[in-house]
């Protein structure tokens, strides 16, 4: 008895770790419908042509997903349902969430980090079970940007301590909501620095179509495309418009660097307040 009771409090610990809170669970957010500047002419080959791409109105969670929301996910879901592919590498030192009597608990300290060593698979069944999905390359790319052609979320300035978690320690991650300063035209923070993020887009070559066959990935095939900047990349590559990408082998594990946050394109109405919770 005195081992379920303990189990009980655990899990009632990691649901209540996941609700939201008013200081950091505080929304997604709505990217306005409208044509951007994707890509640039004066770096890397993979990001030319700067080009125009029209997007229609989404949804993006302000914060990247946390170890404690993960970890309820795994509770309520499982690690490996039958026929599903593996979604975290609990055996990692990385990994920041663990088995403790019988249920998926954030490590003390970890719960608003954002989370590590979660697959492409895992990523992409989390947001399915929030009745989301991952966000397309291109919406990423507009929600960290806007429209107005800056180098970073933030605007012109140099990547600042203030700004973004970057040039850290291996695994030396930071809560989600710790870098406000950093947001996007569309307040979403953290979006450069801390993690990557996992994207839905295959990687193709540039000009960007939204008509193609970029999306989604679904592992049978090609390269899925990660955006954005971890905790331990130094400041010049920290860049919106840095692409990255895995094959299916890449995409069906976990890493220390690359987290993700979920969108949708269902109508949530301008600012969807305790975005965490739905």
């Amino acid at each position: 008895m005195i081992l379920v009771g303990r189990s009980v409090v655990i899990l009632m610990a990691a649901v209540l770790s996941a609700l939201p809170a008013a200081a950091w669970a505080d929304g997604i957010m709505l990217v306005q419908a409208g044509a951007f500047w994707m890509g640039r002419d004066d770096g890397p080959s993979d990001e030319a042509p700067q080009h125009r791409v029209y997007v229609r109105d989404f949804w993006i969670e302000r914060h990247k997903v946390t170890n404690a929301e993960f970890a309820l996910f795994l509770n309520v879901t499982g690690l490996r349902p039958p026929g599903s592919e593996r979604r975290y590498d609990e055996d990692d030192e990385d990994a920041r969430i663990h088995r403790v009597q019988g249920w998926w608990v954030a490590d003390a300290g970890f719960e608003r980090h954002p989370v590590v060593e979660v697959s492409w698979f895992g990523a992409r069944d989390y947001c399915v079970w929030k009745g989301r999905r991952l966000p397309s390359e291109a919406e990423w790319e507009k929600a960290a940007r806007g429209d107005d052609r800056r180098l970073y979320p933030w605007g012109l300035a140099a990547p600042a301590p203030h700004l973004a978690v970057f040039g850290r320690a291996y695994n030396a991650t930071e809560p989600t909501e710790s870098r406000p300063d950093g947001s996007s035209p569309y307040k979403v923070e953290d979006m450069l620095g801390n993690l990557r993020e996992w994207t839905l887009t295959v990687l193709r070559p540039y000009p960007y179509r939204t008509d193609g066959d970029r999306e989604p990935y679904t592992g049978a095939s090609g390269r899925v495309v990660v955006r954005g900047a971890s905790h331990d990349d130094p400041a010049d590559s920290l860049g919106l418009t840095r692409r990255r990408s895995y094959d299916r082998r890449g995409a069906a594990a976990g890493h220390h660097f690359v987290g993700f946050r979920c969108a949708t394109s269902e109508d949530l109405g301008e600012v969807a307040g305790g975005g965490r919770s739905r």
